[in-house]
């Protein structure tokens, strides 16, 4: 794995997660009370041996920069490193990323001072643990061109994806991004090729791309310098390559979830915990993900009910009701309150006592969780000064609406406070 450069891609303004992103690039998201999404790639890199990494963005990166400084460093006695490249202008090009391969493209020069043989590039908003040893080992034993990894999908998800058909031999022999209609039913499968049983393939007849590709280094110059008006990977490059190149496909068989949604990504959340054993679970002594580490105190749970959630480090709850939901650092909820169904990403610093001496009925609200407050179905952003005998329900069940004013935005059902909201005593949502 010393001859693999991996390519993290971090997306673009992160449109279908604002507003989490209205602040922050998409792979900072935090995710699981104390994680952020760009830690799922990076962590299964180091777990694969693989310790060159880069990281393309272009919005909102520095909350990104931050965090990758201060969790990932490697010793002096290797060439490991974790990198953000942030979109810049040059003469050759003054232009910002136009899309997956054009990123990539416009870095081209730093990436061949390295002496590899692949490139793995990767997408920073998707939620799985994978060894990508046995991806590149794969790819080397088809001596492909192109690997790409799939996995199975069923019709109900399908369009939301590149679909793929494969001969026998693995190899892709055509392309179909996101189709609708006519051409979904045309980008059926049959799936027991890839060692599904009967019962398997009949629940998922497609084949789905997940946006992850190992290049041969050599391969992949070629076709980012011959095609300069080609810009995304998924797309372009690669449903072009197939006529001449090797592509080949990488089934992988554990848990995936493309999470670039508000919906994905508040049911990834609260599916963590699940019982008795989630999909995915961060419990994995063999391969866990990283973060970075804080030295915060233990949770204080002050007569409390919990069920069936996870809670972070340093949080404070009292008197409370939680029930299948995550907490982040640092959460602060006080008396009174039920908070169900629900991700409460914490706060990025606790309030002093002093500043905290406001009463409910004055103008100051403090950090975190008001008395009395109810909150059901949403995401609560980080540094959210929630006031007391707040209703955040949704209680019309409103499926789309922007209220940037009052602090928040619903997105498919889900009420998600912007980050550093104030949301005034009594307010009903």
């Amino acid at each position: 794995m010393k001859k693999v450069l991996a390519i993290i891609l971090g997306g673009g303004a992160g449109t279908r997660l604002y507003p989490l992103t209205k602040l922050r690039a998409k792979p900072a998201v935090p995710i699981a009370g104390k994680y952020r999404l760009i830690d799922i790639p990076v962590s299964n890199c180091i777990n694969s041996e693989i310790y060159k990494i880069y990281v393309l963005t272009q919005f909102n990166s520095a909350s990104l920069n931050r965090h990758i400084s201060r969790t990932y460093s490697f010793s002096g006695f290797n060439e490991g490193f974790v990198e953000i490249l942030a979109a810049q202008q040059t003469p050759e090009n003054p232009n910002w990323f136009q899309g997956t391969a054009d990123a990539v493209r416009q870095y081209l020069w730093l990436f061949q001072d390295w002496d590899v043989s692949e490139y793995l590039i990767l997408s920073g908003d998707h939620l799985y643990r994978m060894d990508y040893s046995q991806f590149v080992q794969r790819h080397r034993e088809t001596n492909a061109d192109i690997t790409i990894s799939v996995v199975p999908m069923d019709e109900s998800r399908a369009s939301d994806f590149g679909l793929i058909k494969i001969d026998d031999n693995g190899r892709i022999v055509s392309f179909s991004e996101k189709p609708k209609g006519e051409a979904l039913k045309k980008a059926q499968v049959d799936t027991t090729t890839l060692g599904l049983s009967p019962e398997e393939a009949k629940l998922n007849p497609y084949i789905a791309s997940m946006g992850i590709y190992v290049f041969k280094s050599e391969v992949l110059m070629d076709l980012l310098k011959r095609s300069p008006e080609q810009t995304d990977f998924g797309k372009e490059i690669i449903p072009a390559a197939a006529d001449t190149h090797n592509v080949q496909a990488y089934l992988f068989n554990g848990y995936w979830e493309d999470i670039g949604t508000i919906k994905a990504f508040y049911e990834a959340n609260l599916a963590l915990t699940q019982q008795p054993q989630p999909a995915f679970s961060f419990y994995d002594e063999k391969a866990p993900i990283y973060t970075r580490g804080r030295s915060l105190p233990p949770t204080k749970i002050l007569n409390s009910t919990i069920t069936e959630s996870m809670i972070g480090d340093g949080c404070i709850l009292k008197d409370c009701q939680i029930h299948h939901s995550v907490l982040g650092i640092r959460t602060r909820i006080e008396s009174g309150c039920t908070i169900q169904d629900a991700l409460i990403m914490g706060a990025d610093y606790y309030q002093p006592f002093s500043e905290r001496q406001t009463n409910c009925q004055e103008k100051g609200i403090p950090l975190g969780i008001g008395a009395n407050t109810t909150i059901r179905g949403a995401i609560i952003d980080k540094n959210a000064h929630i006031g007391c005998d707040v209703q955040i329900i949704n209680k019309e069940r409103v499926q789309e609406a922007e209220r940037e004013d009052m602090g928040f935005y619903i997105r498919s059902g889900v009420v998600v406070t912007i980050k550093n909201a104030v949301i005034p005593d009594g307010t009903i949502i």
